[in-house]
């Protein structure tokens, strides 16, 4: 793994930020901030393009400047000029969160600080720009797991500030539940820890609360003392999907914890990224990642497999390193329309509504992925120290992912999802998630990823750390009044 600079002291940061104070009061112009050891590009600057694209390619990122940080020095100095001259800030890694595109102001770019480091005590220090996979890999030699969700290509913190639903989130609860401490610049350049001690308030709002209140540079996580799984997948045709689904819903309430599943409308393209059998055709999937002992899970499976004709059944002792076999989720860039929804139950009412909407009887639906998450269990319970995570109460996650291919397709994406939101909105908490929320509308649109009260709160959070809002771009809050 890519080792960057040794973690940054606080005094150090400070000096750096004087530093970058100074260059600023002599020239508005980045590229005088000697600080910055990584490159710093505008539109017409070779290798800007593959600075700003994501993997979400819905989102065309056109900010005025790039800076690809190398550590935390550079995003204190990028932060520190941004502050000085009012330019609003974006941060990306990865970039698989992208649904809201960066069209001016600085774009801080956290790819390269990728340093990880595996601690007896069975934690890790993570850098902004390491992917789950990177950090699980390290992980996996000394028998500890990491709780990322379906997808290890995603980068860890993105993740993890927007409270993270893990692939065993029933057996472990959320990714920011094991969180320990942040380092962070605030809008200001400051350079601050924040733990449960320290900056209280700070590391409420970046467990959960999402990019609002700063960019985080590192990350101390717990890890899990795992390392093999009951995982895959259970394949039927789209055709029986509706049995499928119904014995689902009655089958999972009734499940443990370690039991962590979701049920999946799958309409697959015909295109080479898509692995065989897979490509082209309607699946109705459970997927499934059970922690427990291997038979007694085996045992729970069987009313699942007997509920529809399985085509084709991957569920198996694996390692989990092998995670991402188990929800197949694309590892190629695509341009994808994302939303979600927090539902309380999945009753037949519930079922029946789903089935109307994306089921099999429905010609031409539109959407690649019609998935519902099983919550409950460690989900449900409290979190070691106060959050934003406000899904607690939920039952389901009801998620949904459609691909923009060009204007007709937008259109018909656009109207499928509206249509299918406002069909089980009757069976929802009114919640959704920050980081599958998808394309953030205005202020009413993203207070609905929290509660009113914990609203209030990361709007008040906001304005002592920014503000002046200059983290404006994705899934944010304005500071309160």
């Amino acid at each position: 793994m890519e080792q960057t600079r040794r973690r940054p002291s606080v005094a150090h940061a400070h000096a750096l930020q004087e530093d970058a104070m100074t260059a600023t009061d002599h020239t508005p112009d980045l590229f005088a901030l000697s600080g910055i050891r990584g490159p710093v590009l505008r539109p017409d600057d070779e290798g800007y393009a593959d600075e700003v694209t994501g993997f979400n390619l819905a989102a065309r990122n056109t900010p005025d400047v790039v800076v690809g940080a190398t550590g935390a020095d550079d995003v204190v100095a990028a932060m520190r000029w941004a502050a000085a001259t009012g330019t609003p800030i974006a941060v990306q890694a990865t970039g698989h969160g992208a649904n809201f595109p960066i069209d001016s102001g600085l774009l801080i770019n956290t790819s390269r600080m990728t340093d990880v480091r595996i601690d007896p005590s069975r934690t890790a220090t993570v850098g902004a720009g390491v992917k789950w996979s990177l950090l699980l890999e390290a992980s996996a030699p000394h028998g500890l797991a990491t709780l990322n969700g379906s997808s290890t290509d995603v980068g860890v913190v993105g993740y993890t500030l927007g409270g993270g639903l893990p692939l065993l989130g029933r057996a472990y609860g959320y990714a920011s539940d094991l969180v320990r401490s942040f380092q962070v610049v605030t809008p200001d350049g400051t350079l601050r820890e924040a733990d449960a001690d320290h900056e209280a308030d700070l590391f409420w709002a970046l467990r959960g609360g999402k990019g609002n209140t700063g960019v985080v540079t590192s990350l101390v996580t717990e890890l899990l003392p795992l390392s093999r799984v009951l995982g895959g997948g259970i394949y039927c045709a789209g055709e029986h999907a509706e049995p499928l689904l119904r014995a689902y819903a009655e089958w999972a309430p009734t499940t443990p914890p370690q039991m962590c599943t979701g049920f999946s409308l799958l309409r697959l393209p015909p295109l080479p990224i898509i692995p065989e059998p897979l490509r082209g055709r309607f699946w109705a999937r459970v997927a499934v990642a059970w922690t427990g002992d291997l038979e007694e899970g085996e045992r729970l499976l069987a009313p699942v497999r007997a509920a529809a004709p399985v085509e084709f059944d991957t569920v198996a002792d694996m390692d989990y390193r092998n995670a991402d076999d188990i929800y197949q989720d694309p590892r190629d860039p695509i341009p994808a329309r994302e939303c979600c929804a927090l539902l309380r139950d999945l009753g037949p009412e519930a079922v029946e509504t789903l089935l109307a909407q994306a089921g099999p009887a429905v010609p031409d639906f539109p959407l690649l992925l019609v998935e519902l998450r099983h919550m409950g269990g460690k989900l449900a319970g409290p979190a070691s120290a106060e959050d934003a995570v406000c899904s607690r109460d939920a039952g389901y996650l009801l998620e949904s992912v459609g691909v923009p291919a060009g204007p007709e397709a937008a259109a018909a994406v656009e109207a499928a999802t509206t249509s299918l939101y406002a069909a089980m909105a009757p069976y929802g908490t009114g919640r959704t998630m920050p980081n599958l929320h998808g394309r953030p509308g205005d202020a009413s649109d993203r207070a609905r990823a929290w509660t009113p009260e914990a609203y209030d709160r990361l709007r008040r959070t906001k304005s002592v750390y920014d503000p002046q809002n200059l983290l404006r771009y994705g899934h944010t809050v304005a500071p309160a009044a």
